[in-house]
């Protein structure tokens, strides 16, 4: 899988790479669809976060759990679907809800695909990039988490100022990873079902990443731009 990763992102992530913790994720995801399981998101789009923007131009970090595990959901995008899929994940509806409460954004339904913000430099990253057909979490502890740490490692290096959101626990246990004090961190409940009454709604998270992003001068991410045609 090593040829998937975007040149600009592989110099910083090289020493997980060559790890034996990824060999053997790949072995894993090899035995995978050796045995006929469905793995998602599609082998070709399992690093395309990385594809639209690299390390020195990333704004935003939105930190999730493990990809959508029904069938054309995920795309290697945190939290995004294809803008045709019906229905949409209700995790998604509730990001979109709370937009809608935030900043008075009403997003048409059919932009879904969250690209509009991910050329912005928001990084929409999972702690675990691959999933098993309709079995949350099935790649845990397979290797994921040790690549994904790398990455925010390389991301805590980083000069320029981001707003790393870390959405639930599995996001939130990463915040030690984060010490740079010219960073910033918002903690949420996770958007799903079971946590957004939780303190998710109401977090007006948007707005906030655009306070931090402007208290520094940086241009804010226009929530707007859903998706890019």
């Amino acid at each position: 899988m090593k040829y998937l990763i975007p040149a600009s992102w592989l110099s910083g992530v090289e020493r997980a790479v060559d790890s034996e913790s990824f060999l053997n994720l790949c072995d894993f995801l090899d035995r995978e669809r050796t045995d006929g399981r469905s793995v998602f998101p599609e082998e070709r789009n399992i690093f395309r976060a990385f594809d639209h923007v690299p390390p020195s131009q990333v704004r935003v970090v939105i930190l999730g759990q493990d990809p959508y595990h029904g069938e054309n959901q995920a795309i290697g995008l945190s939290f995004a679907v294809p803008n045709d899929l019906k229905p949409k994940p209700p995790s998604l509806i509730n990001i979109l809800r709370e937009l809608r409460s935030d900043l008075g954004v009403q997003i048409d339904e059919h932009h879904s695909d969250l690209t509009g913000w991910a050329k912005q430099g928001v990084l929409l990253l999972n702690t675990v990039l691959s999933v098993r057909a309709h079995e949350p979490l099935s790649h845990q502890n397979q290797g994921w988490e040790d690549f994904t740490d790398e990455v925010l490692r390389h991301l805590n290096d980083q000069k320029q100022k981001i707003v790393f959101v870390l959405w639930g626990g599995h996001a939130q246990k990463k915040r030690k990873l984060l010490q740079s004090k010219h960073h910033e961190i918002i903690e949420t409940p996770h958007p799903s079902p079971l946590s957004a009454y939780r303190g998710f709604f109401g977090s007006k998270v948007f707005s906030r990443i655009n306070r931090c992003l402007q208290e520094s001068d940086i241009n804010p991410i226009d929530w707007t731009r859903i998706t890019e045609p």
